[in-house]
């Protein structure tokens, strides 16, 4: 008699025209630049311990003058594809997600397509901010399981420290730049990505928001002299809506796919901020070996955060094939999302 299975799979229903959809390879890239809370302090009113005691953080990294986010983007990329063993001919579609695109027009996924050498595959951007990986890992499946296309390239990518106000001490010491990637294929014998929920609120899009740039506030003296080009955010009610949105998203996936959290090898939460992790694990029950957090030494990098982890979790040996993983999001919208892959 065979074994019971661990989960129930919610992609099931679709196996009269659907195939499963499996990560099959990840990467990443930060720039080489640190920048410590020692040196922030030197720049703004705050020291390490005022940082570090509110949001977890000791470092970030910030990308050069001369570097983007397609650069940053096509760096995770190549190495994610050199993972799964696949070529830029052989990816059919690149999906990035970012709020920091290099321009407003073409799309950053276009200028990565070039720089990897898909000349074949089709191209756009995704903009859901932090959530955004997740979004892109969902849509990504879609093209896949209905047979569109075979290889997909999902990429979170983010040059923050270009929309940063370096003047503000409450956000410019929360935010780095860098990249992760993951291939998306059809692998045989493998669930793969079981299931993801996605949401979203834009009555409370206040919340965290960049005010100019846009048709509603386009760039002019007023606005540049007003600051209405850099990030800004309403800390305490985004923190209030991110742990109870994260842990709306991580139950319903887990509920999707019938699965206690204790059944979880390894959860991949945004990487905001230190406290709204503990929070999410807490109420979600989860043991703390069953978090991966590397927000000490990145900041939130938005988009690339779990795309980043995912990667350093999978190369550190958190993760082996066969393992239950959750990755859990939140951000500007506000957006949030959960996803329950089998690795």
């Amino acid at each position: 008699m065979s074994a019971a299975p661990k989960f129930k799979n919610p992609r099931a229903r679709y196996n009269y025209q659907g195939r499963s959809v499996s990560i099959t390879g990840v990467g990443a890239y930060v720039p080489a630049k640190v920048l410590t809370n020692f040196e922030l302090a030197a720049k703004v009113d705050t020291n390490d311990e005022w940082i570090t005691s509110r949001t977890g953080i000791k470092e970030r990294r910030i990308a050069a003058k001369d570097e983007f986010t397609s650069d940053l983007a096509a760096k995770a990329a190549q190495r994610a594809m050199k993972a799964a063993g696949v070529t830029g001919d052989q990816i059919d579609l690149i999906i990035v997600a970012t709020i920091t695109p290099d321009m407003v027009f073409p799309s950053t996924a276009c200028l990565v397509q070039q720089k990897i050498g898909a000349l074949r595959a089709a191209a756009f951007d995704l903009e859901a901010a932090c959530s955004g990986f997740i979004y892109g890992l969902e849509i990504a499946q879609q093209f896949i399981m209905s047979r569109t296309y075979d290889a997909v390239l999902v990429i979170g990518a983010e040059k923050l420290s270009s929309i940063v106000d370096w003047q503000d001490r409450n956000t410019c010491v929360l935010f780095g730049d860098g990249a992760g990637a993951a291939v998306l294929q059809n692998r045989a014998n493998s669930h793969g990505l079981l299931t993801a929920v996605m949401g979203a609120d834009g009555s409370k899009a206040d919340l965290l928001h960049m005010p100019g740039g846009g048709s509603r506030c386009p760039a002019t003296a007023d606005s540049v002299a007003a600051r209405l080009h850099y990030l800004r955010m309403e800390g305490k009610e985004t923190y209030k809506h991110a742990v109870q949105a994260m842990v709306s998203a991580a139950t319903e996936a887990l509920r999707r796919c019938d699965l206690e959290i204790s059944k979880i090898k390894c959860i991949i939460p945004h990487q905001a901020n230190r406290r709204i992790i503990d929070a999410v694990g807490e109420r979600l029950g989860a043991r703390p070996d069953q978090l991966f957090v590397n927000l000490d030494r990145y900041g939130n990098t938005s988009a690339a955060s779990v795309a980043i982890a995912l990667d350093e979790a999978v190369s550190s040996g958190r993760i082996h094939r066969g393992d239950l993983i959750l990755l859990v999001v939140f951000g500007a919208g506000l957006t949030w999302g959960a996803a329950v892959i089998e690795w």
